[in-house]
């Protein structure tokens, strides 16, 4: 789960990382009218999931209040396109007003988990406001890395040691150790995939401040998080939604051939054999184990959907199902919904002869294959096929 940067910021609170100030959240140009910001200038914040909004016309300063006025009606309601929405443009319907700080030093500080350490890692930066990305790879001598504790976070040394090698003054010494400790114990905490701060700032008049945030936590731990049912999904489109409140693990992609697969290292599998083939697939898509009636209908119908959709490419292993049961939960399946566009089903498993039958008797036009790839590559040129004809 993703979250713009003012609930980033309640987190950080929560976890006791200094913040700049939060004036108002508006979501509404209705709210305007009754908007009460004293303190000027102000920087405004479109509230989107993307990075370099600054230079999309994302992040303004008003120095007054009838420029704040003006720069949230134009705003609000905004499409802002960034270099991490790969093309695509995104409404702004949130923005947040916050304390303008002058900052005498900018740096860079976040937490990910390292995948090949097995452990979280905090990288960080002299240099700050800027992609980390970039300078990694221009200035790799200037990123810092230190391993954290699963359990304990972040400890007293490493964390001194760490301001020592950014030089932090004495006077915020203490400060600092302290909220890189606080950012691994909320990483920890909070069940986070990332926390960062680009750019955590040392003001003129001498704060330590997080003056953006960006928190993004794991999905696999919502069983533990029940206040994440307050935040709203703002990364998926609607079909995404959708398939997740009925329980189907459904994610939108760019190309034309749907995709049904029970398993989800089968599903990657079939997105790159799709791909080999020369097509794109439509989604990933996993019915899961079970793959009885209601959830095969309910995921042919979530699959059409999407416009793009011109062929659907089922591709079934029968294990803990056996081929014939899933056979005739396709069949009837397929009698429940109104499959507009060629079909291509790839069996394979226990009973597969007894399921490869009860599909060509059915009596509904399915296109039968004996291997993933010869079904990508026939769900490729139906889909092609079909595309030139519609």
């Amino acid at each position: 789960m993703k979250f713009v940067e003012y609930e980033g910021r309640e987190i950080f609170l929560k976890h006791n990382i200094p913040c700049g100030g939060c004036f108002a959240v508006v979501k509404s140009k209705e709210e305007l009218k009754e908007l009460n910001v004293k303190s000027f200038p102000c920087v405004i914040k479109a509230q989107v999931l993307a990075g370099g909004r600054g230079k999309a016309g994302g992040v303004k300063i008003a120095k007054n209040r009838q420029e704040m006025l003006e720069i949230l009606e134009k705003m609000l309601g905004m499409e802002i396109a960034t270099h991490q929405t790969a093309g695509k443009t995104i409404k702004v319907e949130e923005v947040m007003i916050s304390e303008f700080v002058q900052p005498e030093r900018e740096m860079y500080m976040a937490v990910t988990m390292d995948r090949k350490a097995g452990r979280p890692v905090l990288i960080a930066c002299a240099e700050g406001g800027m992609s980390i990305e970039e300078l990694a790879v221009k200035k790799p001598e200037a990123v810092i890395k230190v391993f954290a504790d699963p359990q304990e976070g972040l400890m007293d040394f490493q964390a001194r040691d760490l301001a020592y090698a950014l030089s932090i003054k004495k006077e915020l010494f203490c400060d600092f150790t302290l909220l890189a400790k606080n950012l691994c114990r909320l990483f920890i905490e909070e069940d986070a995939s990332l926390a960062e701060i680009n750019p955590l700032v040392i003001t003129k008049d001498g704060r330590l401040l997080a003056i953006d945030s960006k928190v993004i936590t794991d999905d696999n731990a919502y069983f533990r998080h029940k206040e994440w049912d307050k935040i709203p999904d703002r990364d998926s489109c609607d079909i995404e939604k959708e398939a997740k409140e009925i329980g189907i693990n459904y994610i939108a992609l760019d190309g034309d051939i749907g995709c049904m697969v029970n398993g989800a290292g089968l599903a990657m599998a079939t997105l790159d054999t799709i791909k080999l083939a020369g097509g794109d697939a439509a989604n990933f898509l996993d019915v899961g184990g079970g793959a009885n009636v209601e959830q095969i209908t309910r995921a042919f119908k979530i699959i059409l959907k999407d416009p793009k959709v011109k062929a659907i490419m089922v591709n079934i292993f029968g294990g803990i199902m056996k081929c014939d049961n899933i056979a005739s939960g396709l069949v009837e399946a397929a009698k429940n919904v109104n499959i507009n566009v060629p079909l291509v089903v790839r069996l394979e498993g226990t009973r597969v002869r007894e399921g490869k039958d009860i599909l060509a008797e059915s009596g509904i036009k399915i296109h039968q294959a004996d291997s993933a790839w010869e079904a990508a590559k026939l769900a490729v040129e139906l889909a092609a096929k079909n595309g030139r004809e519609g």
